[in-house]
């Protein structure tokens, strides 16, 4: 399906990756990985064809589709959600719109008959009449709820028109998918549903992504950037890791074992270079070390493009031994409510893991907690001696202004010296012409560095992260795991990562509608209590499952007799509406067979044209009826699926 052979890239005698060459079938999903800045983008806007490499070969199997996640999110402001995820398929809505134009003009003469009955079958063998149910159903999935469907593009905040593209690119169920970084601005329900719908996808997939969770759960291969080239592997993440520590050992072994031999024919010739007897031995010894060398040279050791930022976080006081209460906080956008009577305490050196979907409230919480927003009701208090520091998940806001990193970093730790500025600069890897560069210039894994440099000198107790992991690079988000491993302070953090909260969380606080659950233990001790794997890739939650009240302070028990009884009785309800939508469909079906039937008969268009358009409008009202009555179906079925769902449960 994909085969590249030879490509190679440099920006400014800055060498990307050179005579880069693999072949990928149909079937396949490769994930890009590589330190920020190694390429990944720039081979994904080639492969698009976007870009043009400086040599070398794309190709793609004949007549193939390519699908690529556009980000150009401003280009659909005043369409609606579902018409922006229809033009995914360009020759589909093309014949909407033709079909629309000419409904729009009254009276239809012969031709225009014709015209119209190309289009009604051009539209029917691509599925047409079913488009905005699949529309609605990949949009649902991607987190964005059934009501706003019709909203205009220009409500949206950026992440979700970001998730709107990531539909119509879905949509259009191209041959090839070129997905860059497409889970940044999905909630974990989001992403879990994006695994499923990659896994089985028929096509090949290249996705670059920073989350070795979903490079587990979506991956056959991991394309790897590195040492100025791409080597592919054959399996997931985690078989990558294994796979190139292993090649590393080897190549570092055998170096060791051929120095060893360089070093014994050396010896040799040293010893007796000058002795008759033994010269012609030598002068052969000789040759063979120079060839060694050769052979070695071909074998050393490149410099990896990967680099880890040197990251500690010490803080200068202990807090006092409850640093933070909170109590009944609530918040309200409008008439939404995110969140209600919220209460709990945090005892010293907590680390605390708050988790949910999107819009449930998160990042409201931790904004009020670090005052950029002021609770409807409730209070909350820090305790004594605390010293906070906040990592934003808009961090390209909280970066402002117009200077360097050198001056920004510097006027918000003005304690700081001007020495312990550079050192931190340097261990967030800003260094060099970096960091005299406008802050407005910083890539996102850059400005994400210069937060976390301001965190170091800042010295605090309590340090707050939303969404830390959105633009870092694997190698920085394991530095900041360790970094925080070992911090002796307390950490309150919002993350749908799971490496992240499975390697730091002592306490998990799920924000739920009615309140929160809060459980003091680990993320898999938290999953083995509640059955519930929010981040997990076989949770099989919906958005509905997040918006029913659950108890928040213990499991579900026993069900009383009446509630099975009431169980029974909706369950029947159900099979018995499903019954009635399935025969209502048919029925449908089979009318519009027979205006299919009619419309096909020799001599049909040479009737009047008021006769042809009323059974061309005939035809249409039953397509949309049947339309309406098939989404209700799927509606019914998932409302069956997860009553048995939860009923088992």
């Amino acid at each position: 399906m994909i085969n590249v052979s030879e490509l190679s890239m440099s920006y400014g005698g800055r060498v990307l990756f050179r005579n880069v060459g693999f072949q990928l079938p149909s079937g396949s999903r490769c994930g890009l990985v590589g330190a920020n800045g190694s390429g990944k983008t720039t081979l994904l806007r080639i492969l698009a064809g976007k870009e043009t490499a400086e040599k070398g070969d794309v190709s793609f199997a004949k007549f193939a589709r390519v699908g690529v996640l556009r980000q150009d999110h401003y280009l659909y402001e005043n369409e609606t959600l579902v018409n922006t995820v229809l033009q995914g398929d360009a020759d589909l809505w093309e014949a909407f719109q033709q079909k629309d134009t000419l409904l729009g003009q009254g009276e239809l003469s012969d031709t225009q008959c014709e015209q119209l009955a190309e289009l009604e079958k051009s539209i029917e063998q691509r599925n047409g009449y079913a488009a905005e149910s699949r529309a609605a159903r990949i949009l649902t999935g991607l987190g964005l709820a059934k009501e706003t469907h019709n909203a205009p593009m220009s409500r949206l905040s950026g992440g979700y028109k970001l998730r709107v593209l990531l539909a119509q690119v879905l949509f259009g169920e191209p041959d090839v998918l070129l997905l860059d970084e497409p889970n940044n601005h999905l909630d974990i329900i989001s992403i879990r549903w994006l695994e499923g719908y990659l896994r089985q996808f028929r096509g090949t997939v290249i996705v670059s992504s920073h989350d070795r969770h979903f490079l587990n759960a979506v991956c056959t291969h991991i394309g790897d950037i590195d040492y100025g080239t791409m080597r592919m592997y054959a399996g997931n993440y985690d078989y990558f890791v294994s796979a190139k520590a292993l090649e590393r050992q080897e190549k570092e072994r055998l170096l060791d074992k051929q120095d060893r031999r360089k070093q014994e024919m050396q010896s040799f010739v040293d010893r007796f270079r000058a002795k008759a007897t033994k010269a012609r031995q030598a002068q052969s010894r000789a040759r063979m070390i120079e060839k060694l060398k050769d052979e070695m040279d071909s074998l050393a050791l490149q410099p990896s493009s990967r680099r880890y930022p040197n990251l500690s976080f010490v803080p200068e006081t202990t807090s006092g031994i409850t640093p933070l209460r909170v109590k009944g906080v609530s918040k309200s956008y409008n008439e939404k409510q995110v969140l209600k009577d919220v209460e709990f305490e945090v005892p010293r050196g907590d680390k605390i893991a708050i988790i949910g979907p999107n819009g449930i409230g998160k990042s409201t919480l931790v904004k009020i907690l670090v005052g950029d927003l002021e609770p409807d009701t409730g209070t909350f208090k820090w305790g004594h001696r605390c010293a906070m520091s906040y990592f934003s998940q808009d961090h390209r806001a909280q970066v402002g202004g117009s200077g360097s990193p050198l001056e920004w970093l510097g006027a918000v730790v003005p304690q700081a010296s001007d020495q312990q500025v550079r050192d931190a600069l340097g261990k967030a890897l800003l260094s060099g012409d970096d960091v005299h560069k406008r802050v407005s210039a910083l890539s996102g894994g850059e400005t994400a560095r210069l937060v976390l440099a301001k965190m170091m000198l800042e010295h605090s107790n309590i340090l707050v992260f939303d969404e830390p992991t959105n633009h870092l690079d694997m190698e920085s988000i394991e530095t900041l795991v360790e970094a925080l491993e070992s911090y002796p302070g307390t950490l309150i953090f919002v993350s749908h990562n799971m490496y992240f909260v499975s390697k730091l969380a002592n306490r998990v606080m799920e924000i739920q509608p009615e309140g929160v659950r809060d459980f003091s233990g680990s993320y898999s001790e938290y999953v083995a209590t509640y059955s519930r794997d929010l981040l997990g890739e076989d949770s099989g939650l919906t958005v509905a499952d997040l918006t029913q009240s659950e108890n928040p302070q213990e499991n579900v028990g026993a069900v009383s007799y009446e509630q099975r009884r009431q169980q029974r009785n909706q369950r029947k309800a159900l099979e018995r509406r499903l019954e009635v939508l399935e025969k209502s469909s048919t029925d449908i079906e089979a009318k519009v067979e027979d205006i299919h039937a009619a419309m096909a008969e020799p001599g049909f268009y040479d009737q009047a044209s008021n006769k042809v358009q009323k059974v061309v409008k005939a035809k249409a009202d039953l397509e949309a009826k049947l339309s309406q009555t098939m989404q209700e179906w799927e509606e019914t079925v998932n409302a069956l699926d997860n009553f048995d769902t939860n009923s088992d449960a």
